[in-house]
């Protein structure tokens, strides 16, 4: 990989310094160890559905990383399509709520009247 870099480098005539490649690895090393630190951290509490389910909110995190961070336009297609990824996200994780007890027909009937 590095060697098609400096390739690419050469063939374009960039100008790359030692100390501006030091740091480009340098902030990938950092901002790769930081995020499968924070992964490996929230994986177990997760399950491995789940994980895979919330993994694929990545596209989304990095548009609007690219938004706030480069500021980057936001185009309706942007918005359409991070919403449809949301949206089929939150149908995947969505859980319906557990009838009540009424519903059930569970509920507690009252007490036979002894009376006659």
């Amino acid at each position: 990989m590095c060697a098609l870099f400096v390739g690419f480098a050469a063939a374009t005539s960039m100008h790359v310094t030692a100390y501006g490649a030091g740091l480009a690895i340098a902030s990938g090393a950092i901002t790769s160890g930081l995020g499968y630190c924070i992964w490996y951290a929230v994986l177990p509490s997760l399950g491995a559905t789940r994980a895979a389910i919330v993994q694929l909110s990545v596209p989304v995190i990095a548009a609007l990383g690219g938004i706030a961070l480069l500021h980057e336009p936001l185009h309706r297609h942007v918005v359409v399509g991070g919403s449809v990824i949301l949206g089929g996200l939150a149908l995947a994780l969505w859980r319906p709520l557990a009838p009540s007890v009424a519903q059930r027909g569970d509920a507690k009937k009252p007490p036979h009247s002894t009376a006659r």
